[in-house]
């Protein structure tokens, strides 16, 4: 915690114990308060008392980001005190466990030893997530390599109807390149219609998706665009090789190609 107004619990200030409540800046923000330290303050619980705000910290994450940081109140009571939080070294991490554990057990013989990580707690907040963008990498993986099959079979069907005419325009004089970029520029253009189409409605889903979240980025511009730029490099692998061919193929077997 970073106390940003007032001071932290003590061990000198005995009083703290029970009485004496640190806020966070939010909370502070919705009470209307332009300075908290001093005023009098209660968790509406049973066992807690009226007491004295003795400090105020800095807003931090303690829950999803898919929520604002909502007001929070720390109180000092031992008693209640469940569990205790270490910070150890990543070495020797079964012998340090080990260590913690046989230490627990000194104070707390007949209590139950169990422990957490908090990289781990923090995973499990986002592990939705992280299966949406899994199951969506593999369906978009999935659907990249049927739309080149498709792409590959409608090439050749494409090439192989334009037989003549390449021999003819070979026969004329036309380059390789002439004929490759010829072939090529035409699905292209289909590959580029198609990203126009898909750019509203990706934006939107994402949109709507990112929406259940507090704290998020902005959908840019440069997103799609590179986006557009894969798919023509994806196009232009896939459509090259039978556009090489046709290219490099002996206009007198063209032209007696039926």
């Amino acid at each position: 915690m970073e106390i940003v107004e007032g001071r932290d619990f003590s061990k000198d200030f005995p009083s703290d114990i029970k009485s004496a409540y640190i806020l966070n800046e939010s909370a502070v923000k919705a009470f209307g308060w332009k300075s908290a330290v001093g005023k009098q303050f209660m968790v509406e619980r049973a066992d807690l008392t009226m007491g004295t705000v003795i400090g105020v910290m800095k807003d931090f994450h303690f829950a999803s980001l898919r929520h604002n940081i909502r007001p929070l109140a720390l109180i000092l009571d031992p008693v209640r005190g469940n569990h205790f939080s270490l910070k150890i070294a990543p070495k020797n991490m079964s012998e340090t466990l080990s260590f913690i554990e046989n230490k627990f057990k000194e104070f707390a013989p007949n209590a139950p030893f169990s422990y957490s990580f908090i990289d781990d707690e923090i995973a499990e907040l986002y592990m939705e997530e992280e299966k949406l963008g899994k199951l969506i990498s593999s369906f978009s993986i999935l659907a990249i390599l049927i739309a080149c099959l498709g792409l590959l079979g409608l090439a050749s069907f494409a090439i192989n109807k334009r037989t003549k005419e390449i021999g003819i325009r070979k026969a004329l004089g036309a380059s390789i390149s002439n004929i490759i970029t010829l072939l090529i520029r035409e699905f292209l253009k289909l590959v580029l219609l198609a990203n126009i189409v898909a750019w509203p409605v990706a934006y939107y889903a994402m949109n709507r998706w990112l929406q259940n979240f507090a704290y998020r980025v902005d959908v840019g511009l440069w997103l799609f665009v590179l986006s557009a730029l894969l798919a023509l490099i994806i196009a232009v692998l896939t459509i090259g090789y039978h556009a090489i061919k046709a290219a490099l193929a002996n206009p007198a077997d063209s032209l007696r190609y039926e």
